[in-house]
């Protein structure tokens, strides 16, 4: 019997960011696997042809990623019920809010066999903190969705602890696992040798110190702050005397970055490097990272410079706080905390080589517990037990037993 599951975000970019080691467990497991997603964002770049190669059928819909569009997103929710009844989706594996929202209203409404619902909640939007509005309207929502959700899987221990009030589905199970997976045989201290030629090849000098940056250019990532940190610095007498800073990422942040760095005088200290293929050899340059979201659900970005002994300037977070521990592997202050910022430049800038050499050990021994080979066993705990599911539901079928999942 040919098993067919469906992977359905709102960006094209999403499963060869985090999906790939997911899609080789299922593929090793019989699995057919369609991606379903809004082909055409983000705008300024596509993976459809890295999706291609994977052996991934991949299909468009108009799915938005805020769910205020409603129009775009009842349009989408009818596309993805068609690509279910056409391919007999046996499991459907639905990521980021809006793709978690369609994929679990979209099991709900299948009549002739309802597929199975996998939902991983990359940081639900009622945390610790939010505004009012988010935890009353989106706790509410998620509860609602949860009775229609036959696997919940979370990514941070607050999240964990608010999915346990929900109820799921009839034999429904929560799970907890360590993000997409840390691949640290990518993310890994450079050598000298290199480290230094890659310096010299963006215009880093030895004695700079040098800020990166990695992220979608968004409010939520909140790069703004750091060039408020660093803007403060110029007005003081500290200065930006052999400071760099680097970001690398795109978004629709990208203009008003660009005037913000003309309007805060950083253009000599600032580099917007865009879209990059080669965030590792950045990453790995740096003296320290500047990690200042709002909100993370885990934070891959703060974990892949901790790998690579880069420290991290990080905000207080739910994500942040599964790995940052203040003072050991960076430095941790609230995202709307410019003061915060410019003293944890400061810190990092002024470490002792014996106290940096420390904090770098530290730093990678803080990213280990991520490591993509603990995500990658879970996940295949996760699915072994839907197969099973699966398998144990078509003997019923086939021998006339009516009690199989679709009927329940």
């Amino acid at each position: 019997m040919e098993k067919h599951l469906l992977i359905l975000t709102t960006t094209n970019d999403f499963l060869p960011k985090f999906e790939q080691e997911n899609v080789k467990i299922l593929q090793q497991m019989g699995y057919v696997i369609h991606y379903v997603t809004n082909r055409f964002e983000p705008h300024y770049r596509s993976d459809d042809e890295r999706v291609r190669k994977m052996g991934v059928h991949l299909h468009h819909i108009e799915i938005a990623r805020s769910p205020y569009l409603i129009h775009d997103n009842q349009k989408a929710l009818r596309q993805l019920l068609g690509l279910i009844h056409k391919y007999h989706i046996d499991v459907i594996h639905c990521h980021t809010p809006v793709g978690g929202l369609l994929g679990r209203l979209a099991g709900k409404l299948c009549r002739d066999r309802r597929p199975y619902v996998v939902y991983t909640a990359h940081g639900f939007h009622f945390y610790k903190g939010a505004p009012l509005f988010n935890r009353l309207l989106y706790f509410g929502v998620e509860e609602a969705l949860a009775r229609w959700t036959d696997v919940m899987i979370v990514i941070n221990e607050e999240d964990y602890r608010s999915a346990q009030k929900f109820r799921l589905k009839h034999g429904g199970r929560l799970y907890k696992i360590p993000g997409a997976g840390l691949d640290r045989s990518v993310f890994k201290p450079l050598p000298d040798e290199k480290r230094d030629a890659l310096r010299a090849r963006l215009g880093i000098e030895q004695d700079d110190f040098f800020l990166v940056s990695v992220g979608e250019l968004n409010e939520n990532k909140n790069q703004k702050a750091a060039l408020e940190a660093l803007a403060k610095r110029k007005r003081t007498n500290k200065g930006l005397s052999k400071i760099k800073y680097g970001i690398c990422g795109d978004g629709f942040y990208r203009n008003r970055m660009e005037r913000w760095i003309l309007e805060m005088g950083l253009k000599e200290t600032v580099t917007l490097y865009g879209y990059c293929s080669n965030v590792p050899e950045i990453l790995g340059c740096a003296d320290a990272s500047i990690f200042p979201s709002k909100r993370e659900g885990l934070g891959m970005a703060g974990l892949e410079s901790l790998a690579m002994g880069v420290p991290v300037i990080a905000s207080d977070n739910r994500g942040t706080r599964e790995y940052m521990e203040h003072g050991k592997n960076g430095y941790v202050c609230r995202y709307d905390d410019i003061d915060g910022f410019e003293r944890g430049i400061e810190a990092m800038k002024s470490l002792s080589p014996e106290k940096k050499a420390a904090m770098k050990i530290h730093c990678i021994d803080s990213a280990k517990p991520f490591d993509k080979r603990y995500t990658t066993a879970m996940m295949q705990r996760i699915y072994s037990s839907l197969d099973q599911r699966l398998e144990r539901e078509a003997y019923e079928k086939a021998s006339g037993n009516q009690h199989y999942h679709g009927c329940i």
